[in-house]
């Protein structure tokens, strides 16, 4: 039984980017709770998206609070610029971060909220000195780099894992998921405890984005879903 409001961040990556300020405006005017952004740099992922001009761009129309995922190399170089571009939420990858606690620390003291990213072959308890610090979990369901990739069944596992360390430490972390989330999982996604819901592709390939994003907000799909 769900019992609790969750949240649905959809991914501007899958969006248009010919007619980017119409999908923001959509977005606006969805049940979308924050808009999620992913930033790639060919390096921790091979593939390049978003820089500094473009987020600027999204934060001059988005009404919605800006949740931007770095999947870059060494993030604390760039923590202001990301500040100053308008995320109100930005998460690194434990991966990517040599001093992740003073990543974070920095992060909270440019007054955004914090949150840490594994990839599908790192393991929870990797976050164990870390999640008491963190507003946000975030566990990739896929591989990071692509959209529109199958989900990564053992990731259910990771979820519960994630749970049961965030109340072993009284951390107040939501715990998002990002890859592969659609009409097939998303229920079975929030039972397992999940806080927050990115979807790219399940939103932005449906004639009707804002559907898919109710449909995810209220776990009610049609049955041609």
């Amino acid at each position: 039984m769900i019992n609790k409001q969750h949240l649905v961040a959809p991914s501007i990556l899958s969006a248009d980017f010919t007619n980017l300020e119409s999908a923001i405006k959509l977005l606006n005017n969805s049940e979308a709770d924050w808009i999620h952004v992913d930033v790639m740099d060919g390096h921790f992922v091979p593939n390049i998206t978003l820089g500094f001009p473009v987020i600027s761009q999204i934060k001059k129309h988005a009404k919605k609070p800006l949740d931007v995922h770095l999947m870059i190399s060494k993030p604390e170089r760039y923590l202001e610029e990301f500040k100053y571009a308008g995320a109100d939420i930005l998460t690194v990858h434990y991966e990517a971060c040599t001093h992740l606690h003073s990543t974070i620390q920095r992060i909270k003291s440019l007054g955004m909220k914090a949150g840490v990213s594994i990839v599908p072959h790192s393991q929870v308890l990797l976050l164990e000195d870390i999640i008491a610090e963190l507003d946000l979990v975030l566990i990739m369901s896929v591989n990071p780099g692509f959209g529109g990739q199958k989900f990564i069944e053992n990731s259910y596992k990771k979820i519960k894992q994630t749970k049961e360390l965030i109340r072993a430490t009284n951390s107040n972390a939501l715990i998002q998921i990002d890859g592969g989330v659609d009409a097939n999982n998303a229920r079975l996604l929030i039972e397992a405890g999940v806080d927050v819901l990115v979807a790219g592709s399940y939103v932005f390939s449906h004639k009707n984005p804002k559907e898919h994003i109710m449909q995810l907000k209220t776990l009610k799909f049609s049955k041609t879903e």
